[in-house]
């Protein structure tokens, strides 16, 4: 009996545990805290590493409090998805207001572990958490233009890093935000392009003009060559502090183009696996594109 109880426990913790990963969404709070702590690395002389640790969890706390509220107000379309009907509020494993101290906790714990480092890092925090809850997720069943209102939440990691390391919000910052900034719309419309049918289930405009033609594509690529733009552009001693070497631009720009190829074949064949392929190479470019730098500013 005691053995069955104990059995009984673990399996209910583990429950419970999963499920507090699923509403935070720890993965995706994980590459964000990833993004600070390169934005950090490129901005520092002197590593902090107490800096360094208040900056991880505070940011994992920030982006974590952001999923638990987007579950929250999203609970009813969330129960209409296959992406998302299986997440604690849908099924009715978790509670409203048990999420709700969950993100109002996270919230309070970012945002002050955010500020012990300076007032503008937890300034920017929490504008991060105020757009994506309270702009972009409402947004999302309005108008195609709430992936614009979410890449700013969205852009803001990167650059909170170096804001952290600096308190000061500068063209180095500036460009930093730019990038992850563009780099969202390919990212976010591939992930459109594959979620389009159930997406509209739901009632989300999430590709632009909400539909999926060439059209769509002819934005994504648009946007993929912004970006590569400003990726390399630091090569060319515009961003203050922020340099790059020229074979670093020539392998961020080789990255982009990678990038590019999936879209331009997204658009000749309007086909889901090509959308997917754009979806894994801009997972692949942001992250190898922030490592990139992190490697050439410390072979300066």
């Amino acid at each position: 009996m005691k053995t069955t109880a104990i059995t009984y426990n673990k399996t209910t913790a583990k429950a419970i545990l999963s499920d507090f990963k699923q509403l935070t969404k720890v993965g995706l709070s994980l590459s964000v805290v990833f993004s600070s702590v390169a934005g950090y690395l490129l901005a520092i002389d002197v590593l902090n590493y107490f800096t360094l640790f208040l900056l991880a969890i505070g940011g994992f706390f920030m982006v974590g409090a952001s999923n638990a509220f987007n579950q929250i107000i999203e609970k009813e379309t969330d129960a209409i998805m296959k992406r998302t009907q299986n997440r604690p509020l849908p099924t009715g494993r978790m509670s409203i207001n048990v999420a709700l101290i969950i993100a109002i906790s996270f919230t309070i714990l970012g945002i002050s572990i955010l500020y012990s480092i300076n007032p503008k890092t937890a300034l920017f925090g929490a504008i991060s958490i105020f757009l994506y809850t309270s702009a972009y997720t409402p947004l999302k069943s309005v108008t195609p233009l709430a992936v614009f209102v979410g890449a700013i939440p969205g852009a803001i990691p990167f650059m909170l890093g170096w804001v952290a390391a600096t308190n000061e919000f500068g063209i180095e910052a500036g460009f930093l935000f730019m990038i992850q900034f563009f780099w969202q719309f390919p990212h976010f419309w591939a992930i459109g392009w594959l979620q389009y049918e159930e997406y509209k289930k739901a009632g989300f405009n999430m590709l632009p003009m909400n539909s999926k033609d060439k059209g769509a594509v002819k934005q994504i690529i648009f946007y993929t060559l912004i970006m590569i733009s400003v990726s390399i552009a630091p090569v060319l001693k515009l961003s203050g502090a922020f340099y790059i070497h020229p074979i670093t631009a020539v392998i961020v720009a080789l990255l982009g183009i990678y990038m590019l190829y999936f879209s331009i074949k997204l658009h000749k064949s309007e086909d889901n696996v090509d959308a997917r392929k754009l979806m894994l190479s801009s997972v692949l470019y942001i992250t190898v594109v922030q490592v990139i730098y992190v490697v050439d500013k410390f072979l300066h």
